[in-house]
């Protein structure tokens, strides 16, 4: 294979940090804007439908953000393992390790979907969805689920891209994606000339079409365009060791992502016990609440390639410099955000619904739960952080403390102490609680790591 190395791979090493997480974070957010908009509208839409179409979605959410979150853990490897050779000036090995991780990556998704498709009805009665609701959702799942592998590809080649430091094709790329869904939904949904109406199922497949599109040209761009990934497989060593290293990284990584959807499962399930509107609340908060962490999950994307190239480097002081005026940012920012959604929240629930006790429910999560976004930054980006320092374990650690023994047993004690209320809250306060667990354990880590190896 002759060597075609990614150009400007030293960006993230040589510039001064505030401007290049500044340069790389600003496409990421109108990219990811667009992107988190598919739930948003496809949750919009379908809440004219009625509240049991609203309430069938919002149980697809915990599965959905599953597989969402295999991608986002087979990136965050991807992205690790590349950067990583890109600061040890090891470009013929960052190419190949690109094209492996992006078939490995599909290959997973693929295997996941096929398990989730086979168990779609024990899973969401587990959850908590009535007889009733299982048919609208088993209608949107049925076309989402087997076509979630492009969703999964389209990440991981992102990833590949953001390791560089591009992060305005990625971005480019999830825009269009978000817009040909918002345009394809109301026709798909509710019908349009020769286009039957096709209601919850409409959705999903607006969802797809724009998967379509966007898969078929990144792969088209990452082959052809900038020759980032290789149009076959490298030899049987070279697959080997590179997934071994990203698997090494992505596994836990995606495992620490799952923890998210699985704890958003048991939150549903403890929800539905206050009934159907209160799952409905539950979901638009959920998917308000990507929109009101846009920066964070902005961040997320671009903090981890910048850390694993100094990694590489061995600049452990840009790292701590890095991570310190990220979550400080971070803080400020999120309590700011709380104050309009507070400010706002009423408007807001009209939106969604004109259902009063729906309506009630999303206002009582907005005056609540936001309040801790700042502090559930702090938790995202310290794990984005450990990925990038290749310790993804650590991540996967606090993951399972967070999820396991603040936050979802929080908010079942608080829910059983003081109701509905006292759910919020509980969350809040295990959020809290992990938030410094996070910040303390990253900055012991950078203490003991502060002369990394400069080989991959």
């Amino acid at each position: 294979m002759a060597e075609n190395p990614p150009k400007k791979r030293h960006t993230l090493v040589n510039d001064p940090i505030p401007a290049t997480l500044i340069r790389m974070t600003g496409p990421m957010i109108i990219g990811m804007l667009m992107l988190f908009t598919f739930n948003l509208v496809d949750t919009l839409f379908i809440s004219m439908l009625g509240t049991e179409p609203l309430s069938a979605i919002s149980f697809t959410f915990p599965v959905t953000f599953m597989v969402l979150s295999l991608a986002i853990g087979l990136g965050i490897g991807t992205s690790a393992v590349v950067a990583k050779y890109l600061g040890c000036d090891e470009c013929e090995k960052a190419k190949q390790a690109s094209t492996v991780t992006n078939y490995t990556s599909i290959a997973l998704a693929l295997a996941l979907s096929l398990v989730a498709y086979l168990f779609m009805d024990p899973i969401f009665r587990l959850m908590g969805a009535s007889e009733a609701l299982l048919p609208q959702i088993r209608a949107y799942m049925s076309i989402w689920l087997p076509t979630s592998a492009l969703l999964v590809g389209m990440n991981s080649a992102n990833s590949v891209l953001r390791a560089c430091g591009d992060t305005k094709t990625p971005s480019l790329l999830m825009a269009a994606a978000g817009l040909i869904n918002a345009v394809l939904d109301p026709i798909f949904i509710f019908g349009l000339g020769p286009v039957p109406a096709m209601g919850i199922q409409g959705a999903a497949l607006a969802t797809l079409v724009s998967w379509v599109v966007g898969f078929g040209y990144l792969f088209y761009y990452l082959i052809v365009k900038v020759e980032l990934v290789y149009p076959g497989l490298p030899s049987r060593a070279v697959i080997i060791s590179s997934s071994r290293e990203m698997l090494r990284i992505g596994i836990p990584a995606a495992g620490a992502n799952m923890m998210t959807p699985v704890a958003a499962g048991i939150m549903t399930a403890i929800a539905a016990t206050y009934g159907e509107t209160t799952v409905a609340a539950f979901g638009v908060g959920s998917r308000l609440e990507s929109i009101a962490s846009l920066i964070v999950l902005a961040l997320s994307s671009t903090l981890p390639p910048f850390i694993s190239q100094n990694l590489g480097a061995g600049r452990t002081d840009r790292i701590a410099d890095s991570y310190r005026l990220t979550m400080k940012f971070v803080l400020i920012w999120q309590l700011l955000i709380y104050g309009m959604m507070a400010l706002s929240a009423q408007l807001i629930a009209a939106v969604f619904t004109e259902d009063p006790a729906v309506s009630r429910a999303i206002e009582l999560f907005i005056w609540i739960l936001p309040l801790g976004y700042g502090l559930q930054g702090v938790i995202i980006l310290t794990n984005s952080a450990f990925n990038a320092l290749h310790k993804p374990m650590m991540a996967l650690y606090l993951s399972i403390a967070r999820f396991f023994v603040f936050y979802v047993p929080m908010a079942w004690v608080g829910s059983q102490l003081f109701g509905l209320a006292g759910f919020y809250a509980g969350a809040l306060l295990g959020n809290i609680l992990m938030a410094l667990l996070s910040w303390r354990s990253f900055e012991r880590a950078l203490k003991h790591n502060a002369s990394p190896p400069a080989s991959v």
